[in-house]
């Protein structure tokens, strides 16, 4: 597939088949997920995949936001490590979005589930702990997301973008919008 048309018909999908997913194709994600930049290529980020469907199905209840999981085929799991890199955050979301967009490139669809959580430690301490302790992740690492991957169940909908000239600024940042 073209870039240009991987990138604009990325769409979130949170209904997936009951249709196997080739190994192949999981692996050439994680080759996307792997060459992903890291800050001074620091090993800032790992990857946890899940197959198993009592894994996916307990993994559903991470957050409320995750039910899909019920339903993916696979699941793929982004730490980051701090005491490797202070980038570790932005290494992990970069390589998420390598991921997403190498999904859609091999036909499948993904959804994002966020579990770190910047604002609420609280929060995030506990969705990160239930991960860690179902995936026996060490203590050193943080949990950014839980990614979802499967054939989705329909074609999304086009989605409305904010305006360009809202987004995009040239030279410098324009407040009259």
């Amino acid at each position: 597939m073209e870039f240009n048309h991987v990138v604009s018909s990325r769409r979130e999908i949170t209904s997936f088949l009951d249709q196997p997913v080739p190994s192949e194709k999981i692996e050439g994600i994680l080759e996307s997920a792997w060459l992903a930049p890291t800050g001074n290529n620091l090993p800032s980020r790992e990857f946890i995949v899940v197959k198993d469907r009592g894994m996916l199905d307990h993994l559903s209840k991470t957050t409320p936001y995750v039910p899909w999981l019920k339903e993916a085929n696979y699941a793929i799991v982004i730490t980051g490590r701090p005491t490797i890199s202070k980038y570790w955050i932005q290494d992990s979301s970069i390589a998420s979005g390598y991921i997403w967009l190498a999904a859609v490139d091999a036909g499948l669809g993904c959804a994002f589930g966020a579990v770190f959580n910047a604002t609420d430690e609280d929060e995030s301490e506990q969705r990160e702990m239930y991960v860690r302790d179902a995936l026996n992740i060490p203590n050193d690492r943080r949990v950014l997301a839980i990614l979802g991957l499967g054939y989705g169940k329909e074609k999304p909908k086009k989605k409305d973008l904010p305006n360009k000239k809202e987004i995009i600024h040239h030279g410098l940042f324009d407040q009259d919008h």
